[in-house]
């Protein structure tokens, strides 16, 4: 047979069900990352679980959120993932070492290998060949038990790429021009899987920008194949032996295929307020621009960086410009500073920021009131960046160099300017004393794990009741984020203590959502949530589960679900529903009393329609589930966790 290099890789990897798309299966890891915002809750519920040791290949702990430490909470918060990994045997990589993905790609991703990490910008390690994929923390913390991971079988999406990119034009405008073409929404269970004679024209941290950014567009994971760059790139970072060559064999069969000619592409840029919203470059150009933001996981290689920085050397930003830049890892900062790009950022007024994911979260660097500021990171939902009003673009380093230039949106091919050609280093500067690596089995015993006090257990949920009698808390619109549904920036200080993050919750919606739910949950109310299309895409964030669980959700009703969350609504015991009829949506209303009777016993039944009465409306909406039998039998429990920890019993 011919198989994708998706189907190569899972196939080899598959440990529970028949390899058939739509089907749930069950995946062996082999490595795991965390960060911070997400990580404390994971480990969190790894002890819960009452696991020994990590049984990964390799288990990956980095601090690259919360890095702005105001106040005692990020601080402990770093301390105790420093002592979980020091008694579990996990990598940890210390607060200035970098963004997680970034460091991951450098240090430590392999071809052929599995990674699952709880941020959703995991599949960052594709550009190396891997099946990288985004989860919830309670899913990567039952991996580092050594536990499967389970995923619908997915469709394979050929995105064929011929010719080569010109000058101005990068691999930010590839993937701008993929989520063009698929969109922000409809690609669930889909993975994209680049081929053509173009891949060999792109470097790895190339291809890495458009693994990292091919998230926006809800695939599973994206991949390119392991090849003679691959090997390049390896070895430049001392690692050449883990090379293994890896590509889809000739002939094999693919769900869809996109057809990308690189020399026909120009520069593009992302506009308020979606990923998805692709605009050319030339089409935007005189606008003017109040801050520039060039950095997070998509776009702060050393590359990267050395071209912004030539383009601006011996220039002065304009007076109305703010320019921050934030280099991906401890290396691209090293490396840029020993070979001039550094102090040519400097020159120009460039503020440089710490090797983290700061601006990109909203936890620094917010714009002012009504202003425009352009950015090479990966999402501009209304307010991400910290200020409401904010108007933020999404474009390459080389758009962003060039509106801070000109202090407007500008073609950068109608600079006046050669193109600086920036080429990957033959050799990167490896210093991993900013890793600490797991110590010796016989040491971890001794180890006394830091907890301070913002951190508590994590919240577990009672078994599914036998009836559903509840109330819509809230009904929101089309494409609600999971930033929508827990905010991030200053907020994320919270991530430990559920009980305290949980009066956030729809905090940029609706303020007075989480007295509501509580009151209700006291009052012996279940809370529901009716959401349009696309519901929780963004961060794989749990804590947008979990804090919805502890005010005592139950459900959610929506016209679509993103695979993340919805995922991570199972695994806190909160049953995922979509409209059997989109057109339904219109008759629920907020604040309107319903009843699903029997929900228990349809759930472990197996009926995919279940019937809703309205009582306030007086009417009756069916309502779809897409479960499969394992995931059913986790909402019966109440959850993953207590599910895993009945089992493991």
């Amino acid at each position: 047979m011919n198989f994708t290099l998706t189907e190569k890789i899972l196939r080899d990897h598959l440990v529970e069900g028949r390899y058939e798309p739509g089907r749930e299966i069950g995946i062996r890891i082999d490595q795991t990352l965390t960060q911070d915002a997400t990580g404390t809750m994971a480990y969190l519920q790894f002890e819960s679980m009452g696991l020994s040791k990590v049984e990964t290949e390799i288990s990956a702990s980095y601090v690259d959120h919360n890095t702005i430490q105001v106040g005692f909470e990020n601080a402990d918060d770093h301390r105790y993932l420093q002592t979980i990994a020091e008694k579990y045997g996990i990598h940890f990589s210390r607060p200035g070492n970098g963004i997680c993905h970034q460091v991951h790609l450098e240090r430590f991703g392999q071809p052929g290998r599995t990674l699952l990490g709880s941020d959703s910008h995991t599949p960052t390690c594709g550009g190396l060949g891997m099946i990288a994929i985004g989860a919830g923390g309670l899913d990567v913390a039952v991996a580092m038990g050594g536990g499967a991971y389970y995923l619908a079988c997915p469709n394979v999406i050929r995105v064929n790429l011929e010719g080569e990119l010109p000058d101005w034009v990068t691999a930010k405008d590839v993937i701008l021009k993929v989520l063009g073409e698929l969109t922000t929404k409809g690609n669930v269970g889909c993975v994209c899987e680049y081929a053509g004679e173009g891949v060999r024209t792109l470097t790895v941290p190339e291809r890495a920008t458009i693994t990292n950014m091919g998230a926006e567009t809800g695939v599973t994971t994206s991949i390119f194949p392991s090849d003679a760059e691959t090997r390049k790139f390896l070895t430049a970072q001392d690692r050449g032996g883990q090379w293994v060559p890896l590509e889809a064999d000739a002939g094999a069969e693919y769900h869809r295929e996109l057809e990308i000619d690189l020399s026909d592409l120009e520069p593009l840029m992302a506009a308020p307020h979606s990923p998805g919203n692709i605009v050319p470059v030339s089409s935007l150009e005189g606008t003017p621009v109040d801050q520039v933001m060039i950095g997070s996981c998509t776009n702060s290689s050393y590359v990267d960086l050395m071209t912004v920085a030539e383009m601006l050397k011996g220039h002065s930003l304009p007076p109305g410009i703010s320019l921050g830049v934030a280099p991906g890892s401890r290396q691209v900062l090293s490396m840029i500073s020993e070979d001039g790009g550094l102090g040519d950022l400097l020159g120009s007024g460039a503020r440089i920021l710490e090797s983290a994911c700061g601006f990109c979260i909203g936890n620094s660097m917010s714009p002012k009131t009504d202003s425009v500021s352009v950015r090479t990171s990966n999402r501009n939902f209304k307010g991400r960046s910290g200020t409401a009003s904010a108007n933020v673009y999404l474009a390459s380093p080389v758009v962003a160099a060039a509106a801070a230039l000109k202090g407007e949106i500008v073609d950068p091919r109608d600079l006046d300017m050669k193109f600086p050609r920036v080429r990957m280093p033959d050799r990167f500067k490896v210093d991993d004393s900013m890793i600490i690596p797991p110590q010796p089995a016989e040491d971890r015993a001794k180890v006394r794990i830091f907890r301070g006090p913002n951190i508590g257990a994590p919240p577990t949920n009672e078994p599914m009741p036998e009836d559903l009698r509840g109330r819509i808390t809230i009904k929101v619109d089309d494409y609600v984020t999971t930033d929508h549904i827990m905010p991030a920036g200053s907020r994320l200080k919270y991530r430990s203590n559920v009980p305290k993050y949980s009066e956030f919750v729809f905090e940029p919606l609706d303020p007075t959502f989480s007295k509501r739910a509580a009151e209700n949950r006291e009052g012996g109310i279940h809370n529901l949530i009716a959401a349009g299309l696309s519901y929780g895409q963004g961060s794989s964030r749990e804590h947008a589960a979990l804090c919805p669980m502890y005010l005592g959700v139950k459900a959610v009703v929506a016209k679509s679900i993103e695979r993340i969350h919805a995922a991570n609504l199972v695994n806190f015991g909160i049953v995922p529903f979509t409209f059997a009829s989109e057109s339904d949506y219109d008759l629920l209303r907020e604040g309107d009393g319903v009843e699903i009777s029997g929900i228990r016993e349809a759930i472990e039944r197996g009926d995919e329609v279940i019937e809703a009465f309205d009582r306030t409306a007086g009417v009756k909406v069916k309502l779809k589930t897409e479960l499969s039998g394992r995931q059913r039998e986790i909402l019966v429990a109440g959850g993953l966790l207590p599910y895993t920890v009945r089992k493991n019993r």
